[in-house]
């Protein structure tokens, strides 16, 4: 029997093992912290968790089929998902299949198609595949600026509890979900809390007509254009214009950028507790320039900046990095089929942890599929054009959206995949 194994067991990787145990797989876990839960257990050494932070799409969006949360909670906090993701590894004996406390170190690919894995603490191991599930929030993107900066310099990756904020000039540095949450936060112990942005956003409500805003519209997709055509509007009616409360106007349509999930943050600009400062220009000491021409002493700067693709324990040629991201059939498979696969290099609003479990059931069934089926499949791969799964959006062309897909469009082809390879 064949064995592969999965790094990580965050829930890319439960999805990737529950997958392959379905199909009666053999598969082994490693993972370099003490459980399960990934970025979403605070106590992990590589989690980017913080205190106050909570999913930003709803559960049931959110939540594996097969196992609902056992909440009422439209947005659970991270506490409340650490716990799920245990009765779920606990639920199908998932937490079995992993060694904790066990870092891998390198990946070698054998000259007979399989895998060497080294790992901390143990001797290598052979596995005829091998699934990547380490996520895609761990390693900070950090830019650099002109100049020198004497106060204290963080990646909100380093960021926990509000306490670190308090009594400091605070400015954030980029805008997403995490420096919205983050300055929210910041209100209530900072000094002061400015946020250095270079692009606008959209921000979107956690509720709409007193429903989650995510679980309106979940049945047939509307067109891309008909969809934000309507949905722009109805921002507008329930947030207002962001332009209002000094952000730049997007130079992109809604959808094509992740939005914002966090209209607090527009409230306290409303108030006065926070203020929106252009584009960084250069550091001066304590003094920050902006390019419009202002200029504030800050004693903090968070680096809400975001983060990259990292696989380091295998070189880059066998994954086909282009430029910010592997390029992987349908974010999964190498074009090479060489025995590499990666299981939850994939964003878009809605995917959920379920979206990423379709991954895992494509995969699985491929590994289980006889070998007509498998054949024909990688003859798909390498022979024709690979499908278009932006459902029409235009998405921007930054590094963190270079495995950005639209839920919709992405699921249908997953879906037609696993068919394909079962039928």
């Amino acid at each position: 029997m064949k064995r592969y194994a999965v790094i990580g067991a965050g829930p890319s990787g439960l999805s990737a093992a529950r997958a392959l145990q379905l199909r009666g797989i053999d598969v082994e876990g490693y993972e370099a912290s003490s459980g399960v839960g990934g970025l979403w257990d605070i106590d992990n050494p590589r989690s980017t968790m913080y205190e106050s932070a909570h999913l930003i799409s709803s559960r049931t969006t959110t939540e594996f089929a097969e196992f609902p949360m056992d909440s009422d909670v439209d947005y659970p906090g991270h506490r409340a998902l650490k716990a799920y993701f245990d009765s779920f590894a606990d639920a199908f004996g998932l937490r079995d299949l992993f060694r904790f406390d066990t870092r891998v170190t390198r990946l070698e690919h054998g000259a007979d198609g399989g895998w060497m894995l080294h790992a901390e603490g143990l001797e290598p191991r052979r596995y005829d595949g091998v699934i990547l599930a380490n996520g895609t929030l761990a390693e900070p993107h950090i830019p650099s600026f002109p100049g020198e900066f004497t106060g204290e310099i963080m990646h909100t990756s380093a960021y926990k509890r509000a306490g670190q904020l308090t009594g400091k000039r605070v400015l954030i540095i980029g805008a997403g979900n995490s420096g919205c949450d983050i300055a929210v936060d910041g209100v209530h112990h900072a000094a002061s809390v400015d946020m250095s942005v270079r692009r606008g956003y959209y921000f979107v409500p956690r509720y709409i007509f007193g429903r989650p805003s995510d679980t309106l519209n979940q049945g047939r997709p509307l067109p891309a254009r008909l969809k934000q055509f309507i949905d722009t509007r109805v921002l507008k009616a329930f947030t207002g214009d962001p332009v209002r409360f000094g952000f730049p106007k997007p130079d992109y349509r809604i959808y094509e950028s992740h939005p914002i999930v966090n209209t607090l943050v527009l409230n306290h600009l409303g108030q006065g507790d926070l203020r929106v400062r252009a584009d960084v220009d250069r550091f001066d000491g304590p003094t920050v320039h902006f390019r419009d021409g202002s200029s504030g002493e800050y004693d903090l700067i968070l680096l809400a900046t975001g983060y990259r693709l990292d696989y380091p324990f295998v070189d880059r040629e066998h994954l086909h990095w282009e430029q910010a991201s592997p390029k992987l059939f349908l974010n999964v498979f190498p074009a090479s089929f060489n025995g590499l696969y990666v299981i939850g290099m994939i964003e878009a609003s809605g995917i959920g942890w379920q979206g990423r479990f379709e991954q895992a059931r494509m995969l699985a069934a491929y590994l289980a599929a006889d070998e007509e089926r498998a054949a024909a499949f990688r003859a798909r791969v390498g022979g024709q054009p690979w499908p278009d799964t932006t459902g029409g959006y235009r998405y921007l062309g930054l590094d963190r959206m270079s495995y950005y897909v639209n839920k919709d469009a992405y699921r249908s082809v997953v879906r037609a995949a696993i068919r394909s390879l079962e039928a």
